[in-house]
């Protein structure tokens, strides 16, 4: 697409420079038909003088030479110029196809990266769902473990409750025992006495 619109451009000036050349050829036609004009008018004095006619023909020559000498100079320096230019843009057309080139293998190379980018976010996308879904397991497990500390501090209430009771009855136990032993030490004392 560059290459083509600089070549459009290029095509354009060597138009514009064409065509400024045949203007100036024109000019130049012009002036030769002047001077022709002035050769005719010469033709009507035929019975001038020869020398003087060949001097005038010396000098309409002269003009005419003058004339294709200073085309073909500028002819010569144009087409120097339009082939100078037409290397310059060869290079830069060279240089822009380079470039289009580099800039297509990076783009084949970042649409790779983009494909892997889209690959790598479809995989986080899964681990996101599976975190989502290990998160919910992890509430339901903490809220499972908070519903055993709260049974496990019931069961310790209880077994503390229990342990109170258990020594509260060892209590009455011993209470009891220490008076069963001494009734009977009193009854046997009384066995023993007669």
């Amino acid at each position: 697409m560059v290459v083509a619109a600089v070549a459009c451009a290029w095509a354009w000036q060597l138009q514009q420079q064409v065509q400024r050349a045949d203007e100036r050829a024109a000019s130049y036609a012009q002036r030769i038909g002047d001077l022709e004009a002035r050769l005719s008018d010469t033709d009507e004095g035929m019975n001038q003088n020869a020398e003087v006619q060949a001097a005038k023909i010396r000098e309409l020559d002269s003009e005419v030479r003058k004339l294709w000498d200073n085309v073909w100079k500028k002819t010569r320096e144009r087409l120097a110029q339009l082939e100078a230019d037409s290397a310059r843009q060869g290079k830069s057309i060279e240089a822009a196809a380079a470039a289009l080139s580099t800039a297509q293998s990076q783009l084949k190379s970042v649409s790779a990266d983009t494909a892997r980018l889209k690959g790598v976010a479809g995989d986080l996308e899964r681990l996101m769902a599976s975190a989502k879904t290990n998160q919910a397991e992890v509430e339901r497990v903490a809220d499972t473990l908070n519903r055993i500390n709260l049974d496990l501090a019931r069961l310790d209430k209880r077994v503390a409750g229990n342990e109170e009771w258990v020594a509260s009855i060892n209590a009455f136990r011993k209470q009891v025992n220490a008076n069963l032993t001494d009734l009977a030490a009193r009854i046997r004392a009384q066995q023993a006495a007669p």
